[in-house]
């Protein structure tokens, strides 16, 4: 919509002319749908792009303006027509849930409307009418608690000086270079602003920039240090760097502030789970379940928690109960599927569906339910389906991605580059000699939370997590590098000293103990450190590393079809999964080479064949006896929180071998990315 045009529609909504204003709309919509080109594929085209975003937010906002002059009218189904046709471009678009719940209060249909207000609120915090008439609503219905929430959260925006309301409005909306631009010129006449600088913290963390959401967080809290909404964005942007102990510590930090604060227990909840403190985290779950039965969050943690300690059935409860308070919950749904034993109904099928065609649902959960719909339908037989919800779940996750295979292959050739025989040879004879650690390293859905979990079925070993203490170090030894200008990360593992290679070995040691039980050895699963076996081995000389593998097509294609937390971005897409195998390979061939004798290979399909051979084959590479209770591993109670924790529940079964084949016809991109390591004739039989 052009200024001017913009200008007249808004002078006679001003003056009460809504059927002047709804035919003014009207010709603007025309106008744009006649100038709409015909699109044959993304464009390419810088300007082109431009133009057709521009176009879409003009669209938008006469759809919005026309809802809004319907409702002025009492038309109120030509207005929800509108509304639906603005989430049919913009799922989640927080002024059409605003005007949705606008129409259902003029309908007298009070929880309707709080229902949409609150998710006008949800997807658009800075939206002030929405908290608004929640309050009025909630008074009268009598739900203080929910009430002095809204008042809050309405206070703090109210309260935003008006450059930085219309920013968080702007991010909210999806124009995050817009908000960056108002937020950092507000910045430069109030430095020291700390809500502008949390809004600047949340936009670099949407797009995956944490190193800098880290450093205006720490300036923030260094400006306002008991800022509760600082401290809360510190807690995730730590968590989504796997810095779980700074995490840890701020949440303690917000709990001593307010012992009584529900959200700030929920964090703490969240840490004892990811620490292993697993009756911590029961009781925590039941203490705000028992003020907040009806809460979609806690009770999705509480599946979580449950899932993570094997209780299957008592995990099924507590999602499906998140269903029930609020239907559209992705998560929930997702949760369901990733237990992968659960199947769902018809009529799960067909709400699921619905959620995806209605529009109005968050990304986050269209995502998820994408990926939940995919494996309903895998498991009904429809790979066609199925094959396409796996595809556009993992279209949207790439769209929010910077992943490209080319970074990462020039990442891994530079270990090839710099760790040299030479390189160990020199470092020979340094580092911590502690014996405890044993990775397990390798690709995801590869059977490395099997051998973990034969492995912690073993008196002298702990099962931890997937511990990321050593991701950390190489991006810690990469910042350096970039800060001191002397050379890059692997290069300056050349430079480091004796004294340095034994204190990162032993802050290695100390900072995990705190996950294990007492046993001599500990596993530490994360299969991404392989590709720092090189840092491994000079920090920590004496460590094992069991290298997981299992076919390339079945590993491959299990890693598309799982929707991974976070740190596994080269699952997004096919090609980019077969180039992640074939580099896996390569460096792996390297680290053979270079480390001969190190690294144990275990081969999944060999496990399956003959459990009790590779089980003895594993125990003797680690230099342990024999004890049968690995071979019952399934029975060996320990939080399991991984993709894989139903499966390694259950005995050996040899159900995912071959589970590719029923969409081979949709694979060509992985069996090309794969080149060699996709060989026609082993799958002849």
């Amino acid at each position: 919509m052009q200024t001017g045009q913009a200008g007249n529609v808004q002078s006679l909504m001003e003056a009460g002319d809504f059927p002047a204003a709804a035919s003014m709309l009207a010709d603007q919509l025309a106008a744009l749908d006649a100038s709409r080109p015909a699109q044959n594929g993304p464009t390419t085209d810088a300007k082109a792009a431009t133009k057709t975003s521009d176009a879409k937010r003009a669209r938008i906002e006469a759809l919005y303006l026309s809802a809004v002059c319907a409702r002025y009218q009492n038309d109120h189904a030509t207005a929800r027509s509108f509304v639906q046709k603005l989430f049919d471009i913009e799922p989640f678009f927080g002024r059409g849930f605003l005007e949705e719940a606008h129409i259902c209060r003029a309908e007298g249909k009070a929880r309707e409307a709080l229902s949409n207000y609150q998710r006008a609120s949800e997807a658009n915090p800075a939206i002030l009418a929405a908290w608004r008439e929640q309050i009025k609503i909630l008074e009268a219905s009598d739900q203080p608690g929910m009430a002095a929430h809204a008042r809050g959260e309405l206070s703090y925006y109210e309260s935003l000086p008006e450059a930085v309301l219309r920013a968080q409005a702007l991010l909210n909306e999806g124009r995050l270079l817009k908000a960056e631009e108002l937020v950092k010129d507000f910045l430069l006449g109030a430095p020291r602003h700390v809500d502008a600088m949390l809004l600047l913290a949340d936009i670099s963390a949407r797009v995956g920039a944490y190193e800098e959401a880290e450093y205006l967080l720490d300036s923030a809290l260094l400006f306002a240090p008991d800022n509760r909404r600082a401290m809360k964005d510190y807690v995730l942007v730590m968590r989504k760097q796997q810095k779980f102990a700074k995490s840890s510590d701020m949440c303690a930090k917000l709990v001593a502030l307010d012992p009584e604060d529900a959200s700030a227990l929920f964090q703490q909840t969240i840490e004892h789970m990811q620490h292993g403190q697993n009756q911590a985290a029961t009781d925590g779950i039941d203490a705000l379940l028992v003020r907040e039965p009806d809460n979609p969050a806690f009770l999705l943690l509480r599946g979580h928690i449950e899932k993570a300690l094997g209780r299957q059935d008592t995990a099924i409860a507590a999602y499906q109960r998140a269903i029930s308070v609020r239907n559209d919950n992705g998560q929930a749904f997702y949760a369901l599927a990733n237990l992968k034993t659960y199947t769902f109904s018809d009529d799960e099928i067909i709400v699921m569906k619905a959620l995806l065609d209605d529009g109005r649902c968050a990304l986050d959960d269209r995502i998820h339910l994408n990926f939940a719909l995919a494996a309903a339908y895998e498991k009904t037989g429809d790979t066609d389906q199925a094959f396409a919800h796996y595809g556009e779940g993992n279209r949207m996750k790439k769209a929010q991605s910077r992943y490209t295979s080319e970074v990462m292959h020039e990442e891994l050739q530079r270990q090839k580059e710099f760790c040299t025989p030479a390189l160990f040879a020199a470092q020979s004879g340094k580092g911590c000699p502690a014996p405890d650690p044993i990775f397990i390293v390798g690709l995801p859905r590869a059977g490395s939370t099997l051998i973990e979990q034969i492995l912690a079925s073993h008196s002298q070993i702990d099962g931890t997590l997937e511990l990321p203490n050593i991701l950390s170090l190489s991006r810690s030894l990469q910042n350096a590098a970039r800060k001191t200008k002397a050379g890059t990360y692997p290069a300056n593992l050349h430079d480091l000293s004796g004294e340095e290679l034994s204190a990162h070995g032993q802050a290695f040691i100390e900072d995990t103990r705190m996950h294990r039980q007492g046993a001599a050895f500990f596993t530490d699963k994360m299969p991404n450190n392989f590709r720092h076996i090189g840092l491994v081995s000079l920090i920590l000389p004496n460590a094992k590393i069991i290298d997981a593998r299992r076919d390339p097509m079945d590993c491959c294609f299990s890693g598309f079809k799982q929707l991974f937390a976070q740190g596994q971005e080269f699952t997004y897409g096919l090609a980019e999964m077969g180039r992640y195998y074939a580099d896996y390979v390569a460096l792996m061939d390297h680290w053979q080479r270079t480390l001969p004798g190190k690294i144990l290979h275990v081969q999944h399909e060999d496990v399956l064949d003959d459990l009790e051979a590779q089980v003895r084959r594993m125990l003797d590479y680690l230099g342990l006896a024999f004890e049968p209770a690995c071979l019952d591993f399934h029975n060996t109670e320990r939080a399991v929180r991984t993709a894989s924790s139903s499966q390694v529940r259950q005995p050996l079964n040899r159900k995912g071998l071959g589970a590719w084949r029923p969409f081979e016809k949709h694979l060509d991109p992985l069996k090309i990315a794969l080149g060699d390591h996709y060989r026609p004739e082993n799958y002849s039989g």
